[in-house]
């Protein structure tokens, strides 16, 4: 892999990065503002929100990884 290619692959990633922490904060406000329902709100919405945004917590520690270069210590 090129230079130029390597650098490409790594702002993808950075945008797309971007693009899940958004999704992140927006699930996050969704949660709250069912969660502010009371015993109105949707438990079984609420939970399938939550499975939705740890998963993609897990996927933006992933990309995290890549983008940080391995320092040897």
């Amino acid at each position: 892999m090129s230079g130029s290619e390597k650098l490409g692959e790594m702002e993808v990633l950075r945008i797309e990065l971007e693009v899940m922490r958004r999704q992140h904060r927006d699930l996050d406000d969704a949660i709250a503002a069912l969660e502010e329902r009371g015993p109105l709100a949707d438990m079984l919405t609420v939970k399938r929100l939550k499975k939705q945004k740890l998963a993609l917590k897990d996927r933006i520690a992933s990309i995290e990884d890549r983008l940080t270069p391995d320092i040897i210590a």
